[in-house]
């Protein structure tokens, strides 16, 4: 069977990319920082091979050793699913919080940075692998509010095309997945766990689900071997660039 790692398993494109792959026949390895939500979500997939971890990925020894000690079923990952990741705060640049910035580069940039580094050399070595990064149409477009959160996914788009070229004659693929607005915990996390604010950002539209993610992800981790898919850009319909949709702009 297949082994993937998925980062940020607790909830949102995690959670259902556990699910998803675990119905396709693949062992799982799932990380997050809620050790009850882990045990739930392995005791659920019951008859799928799991391997939980609680880890927070901004910790580079705790990823280290979490890799290294991988059991043996698990230990030849064929698939990283870099989703770990959050946005705090929605100010604008000169009112932020310093120590949200500092959380969403540690998180976003530095926690993905320290996963990739410790699966992909055993990619290389066994010439075989994917890492699918999770970035966000923030990382290409700027919005009101998006600063530190959308450089930090501008962060993830460059590095995966670095990965692209660092990985030539190899036939370990890199893809970048780009969602725009959908409605997770996501939304929670960003407004301090308002869930009034949270709720409101999707008013008038509808929003991705983490499904909707998570078979865009499937879909391009079961690609041929032969065929790399580098960029998915994947936006709610009433959802465009700086506005969220046509109602909202008409307010």
């Amino acid at each position: 069977m297949p082994v993937a790692l998925i980062t940020g398993a607790t909830s949102g494109f995690g959670e259902a990319c556990a699910r998803l792959f675990a119905k396709n026949g693949w062992s799982l390895i799932i990380s997050g920082r809620r050790s009850e939500r882990l045990d739930a979500l392995a005791k659920e997939l019951d008859q799928t091979p799991v391997h939980a971890v609680t880890l927070d990925v901004r910790d580079k020894a705790a990823v280290d050793r979490a890799v290294a000690e991988l059991p043996p079923a698990f230990a030849a990952i064929d698939l990283l699913v870099n989703n770990a990741g959050l946005s705090l705060g929605f100010e604008r640049a000169h009112e932020g919080s310093a120590e949200d910035w500092e959380t969403m580069v540690d998180t976003n940039v530095k926690g993905l940075l320290n996963v990739t580094h410790a699966v992909l050399p055993g990619m290389v070595e066994r010439d075989h692998g994917h890492v699918v990064n999770l970035g966000s149409i923030a990382g290409n477009y700027p919005y009101l509010f998006g600063n530190v959160y959308g450089a930090s996914k501008a962060f993830v788009g460059r590095f995966t095309q670095n990965l692209k070229a660092d990985l030539l004659g190899t036939k370990v693929r890199v893809t970048n997945i780009e969602p725009g607005m959908a409605e997770t915990e996501f939304g929670k996390v960003r407004f301090k766990w308002d869930a009034e604010k949270a709720a409101k950002a999707y008013e008038n539209m509808t929003p991705l689900t983490a499904e909707d993610i998570a078979e865009t992800i499937y879909w391009a981790a079961s690609r041929p071997p032969h065929v790399t898919v580098t960029s998915i850009e994947i936006w709610p319909t009433q959802q465009s660039f700086g506005f969220f949709s046509i109602h909202r702009d008409e307010e």
